[in-house]
């Protein structure tokens, strides 16, 4: 070999072991921290017909870098959500349900192009229907539009709730019967 590129290998191989083997400097660690914002009242009641929709448990919480003050996870808004059929008479069956942030001017605000509309799914097979005084309770985690945190943005929350009622009936029917006089049973009298 080459004493040049003998000496140029070897330099190359000095060089690597030198900086593979320095103690590596302790990165930065990024402070991540949950801003919980309240929401007065903490809890609502709504009646939507025959259904009674109860919201409480409510707040409203963003992930922020602690330092530069970046946005980590956009602003959710958390909370539980029981419904309940309050007819005597009706099957429910839940379809859909959504959330609508309404301003001071009555206007739905609009969310971030990116992110979803705040839609809540509904239960599973078995809980999408509800009998007469029957209820289901959920938890709801749906996006929360930026612009809604500022002060006197948001004015009222509102749940939208489609479902469909089905007539739930009891019924009978009669059949005129008598009974005749016993008669003795054939076996018995041998």
């Amino acid at each position: 070999m080459h004493p040049i590129l003998k000496t140029t290998f070897m330099s190359c191989a000095v060089a690597a072991a030198l900086l593979g083997c320095t103690p590596k400097t302790p990165g930065v660690t990024t402070v991540i921290e949950d801003k919980v914002y309240s929401v007065t009242p903490p809890a609502m009641i709504v009646k939507a017909g025959i259904v009674i929709a109860e919201l409480t448990e409510m707040k409203v919480t963003e992930r922020v870098e602690k330092e530069s003050g970046r946005i980590e996870t956009p602003a959710r808004f958390t909370g539980k959500l029981k419904l309940q059929n309050s007819s005597p008479d009706q099957t429910v069956r839940l379809i859909s349900s959504s959330i609508v942030y309404v301003d001071q001017r009555g206007e739905p605000i609009k969310g971030e192009e990116a992110r979803k509309e705040p839609a809540i799914r509904l239960g599973s097979g078995t809980s999408s229907q509800l009998d007469p005084g029957q209820d289901t309770t959920q938890s709801i985690d749906v996006a929360f539009p930026a612009n809604a945190l500022k002060a006197q943005a948001l004015k009222e929350i509102r749940v939208d709730l489609t479902y469909a009622p089905t007539a739930y009936r009891r019924e009978s029917g009669k059949l005129a019967v008598t009974i005749g006089q016993s008669e003795p049973l054939a076996s018995a009298a041998k």
